[in-house]
């Protein structure tokens, strides 16, 4: 973190005062402020109150969305024809329609900062300070094995708890949505996945000789009714690069809500069990670690979907969920795209293109053998295959 002196941040600073004036009708300063790491078309500062009136916080967090949302976000690039849908004013609101629903909940199942106040015209939150923390991105770096489980272990029942908590909620959310005036607004990465559909199958034979069987083509257009249906729908940021995931004194914390809302919770456990296939990132997920994982996911929502305590249901549905992930990181990173990767090389647990792939389709691979679904499990050996010979 670095300690900021110098505009264009004393304009975030000021912007803040003046929300934070208007909310508690007395005059409100804040000071210190520090670089908290924003993606480069926000400021995300930690900002300590010098005149504390109506008792705030002693530090705040204060975020404004600032450049055109036009640019690779963890390497997810928008189509041309959804900019102007999912323009940096939609990703705001989104934001802060997301924070707005998390507010409601219980503390200990809410999933981040709690949101204190916000301007729609400065596209600007202020939120509560998470205290210090870790990203797990960089605790894994630092970590011995057992520390790497336990977080992992943390961090799937961190995602439990809050998917536990917002089930059956998603009404109240698209209440929020429709009063922001963005319900209809398009949902980033399910178009991503809609190009993925279309475009991947020609990318595997023409680079990879790969012909897709029309059975897993099958599998995959089932796959990606997981964003807009599925059985177990709740909440999630959605954007769950390790750089977004902290630990603190309270356990494991998400981070930026701007693709935040409503899908299937299967993928969220699953883009860890691939390991984070929006970016380049890898963790070493052994069976035994990946198995963890998902008991102490399931053992938060099982209640509420009973089904999941069925071996065979889960790795079916498990399976299902890697593969339309397993094919979006083919999307982005087969193609030897120089400014994607290298948007997402800055990572702190970043590999090469061509390890990450292998390293997915190969855990796709085991994971669809252990399940039983043939198909899947050819269908990635065969790519893995590929891929090798690709890389010799």
């Amino acid at each position: 973190m670095t300690v900021l002196l110098a505009d264009p941040v004393s304009e975030v600073v000021a912007a803040a005062e003046q929300l934070l004036t208007r909310r508690t009708g007395a005059p409100v300063t804040l000071v210190d402020p520090t670089d908290l790491g924003g993606s480069g078309r926000t400021i995300v500062l930690r900002v300590r109150v010098a005149e504390n009136p109506f008792s705030l916080p002693r530090t705040l967090v204060i975020k404004q969305v600032r450049d055109p949302y036009l640019g690779v976000k963890n390497g997810v690039t928008p189509p041309a024809e959804a900019i102007h849908v999912f323009d940096p004013d939609t990703a705001f609101l989104r934001e802060a329609v997301s924070y707005q629903f998390a507010n409601a909940l219980a503390k200990d199942a809410r999933p981040g900062a709690e949101l204190l106040a916000y301007d729609l015209d400065a596209r600007l939150l202020v939120l509560s300070d998470l205290g210090d923390a870790t990203a797990i991105s960089v605790l894994f770096q630092d970590s011995d094995a057992d520390t790497v489980t336990n977080t992992l272990m943390a961090m799937a029942q961190a995602m439990g708890r809050m998917h536990a908590a917002t089930v059956g909620r998603e009404e109240d959310f698209t209440a929020l949505l429709r009063r922001a005036e963005v319900v209809h607004s398009s949902d980033e990465v399910a178009d991503q996945v809609a190009r993925v559909i279309t475009d991947v199958p020609s990318m595997l034979a023409d680079t990879l000789g790969v012909v897709v069987d029309p059975n897993i083509l099958e599998q995959v257009h089932h796959a990606q009714n997981l964003f807009s249906g599925g059985r177990f729908r709740a909440f999630s940021p959605s954007d769950l690069c390790p750089d977004n995931i902290i630990v603190n004194g309270e356990g494991v914390r998400f981070l930026d809500y701007e693709w935040g809302g409503y899908r299937d919770a299967l993928l969220d456990i699953t883009y860890a069990l691939v390991s984070f296939p929006g970016c380049l990132c890898n963790v070493d997920l052994t069976e035994e670690r990946a198995s963890a994982m998902v008991d102490a996911w399931r053992s938060e929502v099982v209640g509420l979907w009973p089904a999941l305590a069925d071996e065979a249901e889960l790795g079916r549905g498990l399976v299902e969920a890697q593969l339309i992930w397993v094919w979006l990181s083919t999307y982005m990173f087969l193609p030897n795209d120089h400014s994607r990767i290298a948007a997402v090389r800055e990572h702190h647990l970043s590999i090469p293109r061509s390890d990450a792939l292998l390293r997915r389709w190969a855990r796709l691979a085991r994971a669809a053998e252990l399940a039983g679904n043939v198909a899947v499990h050819d269908h990635a050996n065969e790519v893995v295959a590929a891929l090798r010979t690709h890389a010799e």
